[in-house]
């Protein structure tokens, strides 16, 4: 009998005293033969379009503005619209967003919302654990056999009947992260495709038998050539799995500014497989600063805090988010309410359930079909703004919003902003990324800090704003002008008032001063880094 072929995939830099328990059932050799052929097909692709969005920073770089695409306007202008929507994604009016582990899975999917997004991405560091883990709650929950016992409380926590469970929408890791765990070919496999492909390949026809399918949120695309290659990429899978074309639906987060210029050409690419797409907070005014951190005072943000989502500029991207939607016949998603009811402060939840209350009522009055929250106690809350306007039905599409007319201007009118940008500010900045970052570093992707659920994308804002000050010469309402010295201090003065917040015990056993040090590198280093969780996940253990 001759030897079993080698896996066309290595695993490295695992522990074989650490592997996650039951890895073998993920990791089976069939869906190793698929993530590799993924790889292979679609990585020189993927390496190919990672360069073009250099490219296209270097032109905003030279001309500090941005315009919808000549070459693609018989796309705006043409008459189509994306493939109907399956049932199981026809009312989306709540959403909840968080990582995949057990407890998580299990409250997400009896939260009340009709839609879990089960995410890979943001709210979740992606340790080999994590990776691994995250795919079994997956298929454990599908298959019913899902279960978790918080060892500190006792409580024990169950899946509700199936027709009560929240629809699984799955975001795995954007195109720019590799996963350094699995090589092929000597190289490493995008993280996206190794979450897609382990995904896809052991679930979408479980789903497909539950009435269901494989969905995904594909996150931080920047141009619609990417929306191309993740719809090659699925035509690819089903037919490699024998699943029939059009199973697959994807929404698109829309929180690139770039991405903001090239909506409909996004839903076109995907046409096949589109559901909708997002309206992402903070990922959106990382991305503003990011492209346009050169470009002088007139794109210096305020205190991250003080850019809501009806600053004009973002009120002009949420309009034509809608509008482009309906008219090509898609969903159109709002954005987070990312509140944590706090257990032993009722003024304070009665002041932040109002803010979320007034936000949710506005997406809806604005033609949003759906919003996300982070937390199970917001969903009645969502639900109520959306039930107000939707009734029975289960989205709003037929409103076209003829009225909006935005203009590509408008997108980038930052100076439209009376907002300055203040001390207070500038410590938030500093507190919210070390915090974040020091979970990060220990496996932890959603965090909540200060009563509201961060995760990476509130990470970057922080540490590039805090690049941006410094490289504008930004002077605060203090009068003092924000330097690399001024952050260091306000750095500085964190590690002891954390100290003293936590404990000794518990500082010790944290990764402080790693989340200081790597905080003040990637936000005062000359050269800006485009993503923090690059360096980060050099640090990341397991």
């Amino acid at each position: 009998m001759s030897a079993p072929a080698p896996s066309p995939l290595e695993i490295v830099g695992v522990d074989p005293g650490q592997r996650p328990e039951r890895q073998d059932e993920v990791l089976t050799g069939a869906a190793l033969e698929f993530v590799a052929a993924l790889h292979r097909r679609f990585t020189p692709r993927r390496d190919e379009l990672l360069a073009r969005r250099a490219e296209k920073r270097a032109e905003i770089a030279r001309t500090s503005t941005l315009d919808f695409l000549p070459e693609t306007a018989h796309v705006r202008e043409g008459d189509w619209k994306v493939a109907d929507c399956p049932p199981a994604l026809l009312d989306r009016r709540v959403e909840i967003t968080g990582p995949t582990d057990r407890k998580m899975t299990i409250n997400a999917l009896n939260s009340g919302a009709r839609v879990w997004l089960a995410d890979f991405e943001d709210a979740s560091a992606p340790t080999w654990e994590n990776v691994i883990g995250g795919q079994l709650n997956l298929t454990d929950a599908y298959e019913r056999r899902i279960d978790f016992t918080d060892e500190r409380t006792g409580k024990s926590y169950a899946l509700r009947p199936a027709e009560e469970l929240a629809t699984v929408v799955v975001r795995p890791r954007g195109w720019h992260m590799d996963e350094r765990h699995l090589v092929c070919d000597g190289k490493p496999v995008p993280g996206a495709l190794v979450d897609f492909g382990l995904y896809f390949f052991h679930n979408a026809q479980r789903l497909l038998d539950l009435g269901k399918g494989p969905y995904f949120y594909l996150p931080k695309t920047e141009l619609h050539l990417e929306a191309r290659l993740w719809n090659e990429v699925f035509v690819f899978a089903q037919d490699y799995c024998g699943i029939p074309q059009g199973t697959v639906r994807a929404t698109v987060l829309i929180e690139t500014i770039t991405a903001a210029y090239e909506m409909e050409e996004i839903l076109y690419e995907l046409r096949e497989h589109a559901a909708g797409l997002n309206a992402g907070r903070w990922d959106y005014l990382f991305s503003i600063v990011k492209n346009f951190r050169d470009a002088g005072s007139r794109f210096v943000l305020p205190d991250r805090n003080a850019v809501t989502m009806t600053a004009p500029f973002m009120r002009a991207y949420t309009e034509l988010l809608v509008r482009t939607c309906h008219k090509r016949g898609a969903h159109a998603i709002g954005g987070m309410a990312a509140f944590i009811p706090s257990r032993k402060d009722a003024k304070v939840n009665e002041v932040a359930f109002e803010k979320v209350r007034a936000d949710k009522d506005r997406e809806a009055r604005d033609g949003f079909d759906g919003s996300w929250v982070a937390h199970p106690d917001l969903v009645p809350v969502a639900k109520a703004s959306f039930d107000a306007v939707l009734g029975e039905r289960p989205n709003q599409k037929e409103r076209l919003r003829e009225d909006v007319d935005v203009k590509a201007a408008d997108l980038i009118a930052v100076d439209s902003l009376e907002a300055r940008p203040t001390f207070e500010g500038l410590r938030n900045a500093v507190q919210v990324g070390i915090r974040y970052i020091e979970a990060w570093l220990r496996g932890l992707g959603a965090v909540a800090i200060f009563n509201l659920m961060e995760d990476a994308a509130t990470a970057e804002i922080s540490r590039s704003q805090i690049w941006q000050w410094i490289n504008a010469g930004v002077v605060l309402d203090t009068g003092q002008q924000v330097t690399a010295e001024l952050a260091r201090q306000v750095a500085a003065d964190e590690l002891p008032a954390i100290r003293a917040e936590i404990g000794e015990d518990a500082f010790a056993a944290g990764r402080w001063q790693e989340a200081h040090d790597l905080l003040l590198r990637v936000a005062l280093d000359e050269k800006y880094e485009d993503f923090l969780t690059t360096p980060a996940y050099e640090q990341l253990r397991g």
